[in-house]
């Protein structure tokens, strides 16, 4: 790895932190925004829905865009709808704007994913180590803007005017990288051969259903804590910032761990029967301390499945924006239905009954976990 390789990770790790910032600003907000705005369970649902929405819109973009303009070209257009997002639920109350706003920083986010996700694979050629530092860093970003949000309290505007400054930093040091302005070209072997794969499938929907699970979670977490007097305003947003760094420890410890494991999806059946374990006992105990400590033990469960997982995607798919973007795309598609289906459970049944409902796509991924873990088992990945 030369120094220019360095840089360039350097800055995405700092990118992908700035990433997480974004992701649980707006569940931490939310509460906020809702009673300034007046927003319905529905209407907040439908809100995350189309986060999710522009997310999978941008793996798609950013998956074909950088063979028609470059990646650098690419990268900078789509990002910058993170700061134009924010900028817009900061001033309009319309839902129709928000709706717009709310998609806007998931198009951004999605694309900072795809693009972060190529270039550690790149570099670091497809090190499970590699990928785990990324979304540790991924992590601390999340963890700090809830922090800012329960600090600052009732001054929501203020804690987005400071992520939006972020993301606009991001998108500077982007501009002034080395990520290539040329236009890519896909090489032979990576052409065409992902769609037939059945352990690039399987990959893709552990990732689906993990995301049904943390989107629905990390989206509606402090709102249920708070709606249900369960936890106070302010110390909900705290809890969602300890989960996270919980993740962090996690994502660290597991990109320690994961290149002396010679089958990493036993790294990833342990985590996944983790979170299974750890978030029924969440829900269901009453002591306050219980809770607290089953939430944190949640996020650590939670840590190393997805950069885990996808480090046991076959290596020429990783470094090929095609495939990353189609599998980051069709994962995407769950952190779009599922907190969508806690709103509408929630307006119906409540929203512990609609909190209860994110076990269905978590014994979903365990179920793949388990066939993935026996296929990788023979595999010569």
């Amino acid at each position: 790895m030369n120094n220019d390789e360095k840089s360039l990770l350097i800055r995405t790790y700092f990118i992908f932190l700035c990433s997480g910032a974004v992701s649980t600003l707006t569940g931490a907000i939310l509460p906020d925004m809702q009673a300034e705005y007046n927003l319905s369970y529905s209407l907040r649902g439908l809100l995350l829905s189309f986060q999710q929405c522009g997310n999978l819109s941008a793996m798609l973009l950013a998956g074909f865009l950088p063979y028609l303009i470059g990646r650098k070209k690419c990268t900078l257009i789509l990002s910058s709808a993170i700061v134009v997002g924010i900028l817009m639920f900061i001033l309009f109350s319309n839902p129709i704007v928000l709706i717009i706003a709310f998609t806007f920083t998931g198009l951004g986010r999605g694309t900072l994913s795809n693009t972060s996700n190529v270039v550690v694979s790149t570099i670091t050629h497809n090190s499970s180590a590699g990928l785990n530092i990324l979304h540790a860093s991924f992590a601390l970003g999340a963890l700090i803007s809830p922090l800012i949000a329960a600090l600052l309290g009732k001054s929501w505007r203020v804690s987005a005017i400071i992520f939006a400054s972020f993301m606009a930093l991001s998108i500077f040091f982007i501009k002034n990288s080395i990520l290539s302005d040329e236009k890519e070209k896909r090489s032979e072997k990576s052409k065409n051969k992902f769609y037939k794969d059945i352990d690039f499938y399987l990959v893709t929907f552990i990732l689906f259903f993990y995301l049904c699970s943390e989107a629905s979670l990390m989206g509606w977490m402090v709102t249920y804590f708070d709606e249900s007097d369960l936890l106070s305003p302010s110390l909900a947003k705290v809890m969602q910032s300890l989960i996270w760094i919980m993740i962090l420890a996690g994502r660290l410890i597991s990109a320690y761990i994961s290149p002396k494991v010679k089958n990493k999806m036993i790294l990833v059946l342990i985590l996944g029967l983790g979170f299974t374990v750890f978030y029924m006992l969440m829900m269901e105990l009453r002591s306050n301390v219980l809770m607290i400590i089953s939430l944190l033990f949640v996020g650590l469960s939670m840590s190393g499945i997805y950069p885990t997982t996808i480090s046991t995607q076959n290596p020429k798919y990783n470094s090929d924006t095609i495939a990353t973007g189609t599998c980051m795309a069709l994962a995407t598609v769950g952190g779009v239905l599922w907190p969508n289906v806690i709103g509408l459970v929630a307006e119906r049944g409540g929203l512990k009954n609609a909190m209860l409902s994110i076990i269905i796509p978590i014994l979903a991924m365990d179920t793949l976990i388990i066939i993935k873990f026996f296929r990788y088992k023979k595999s010569n990945l």
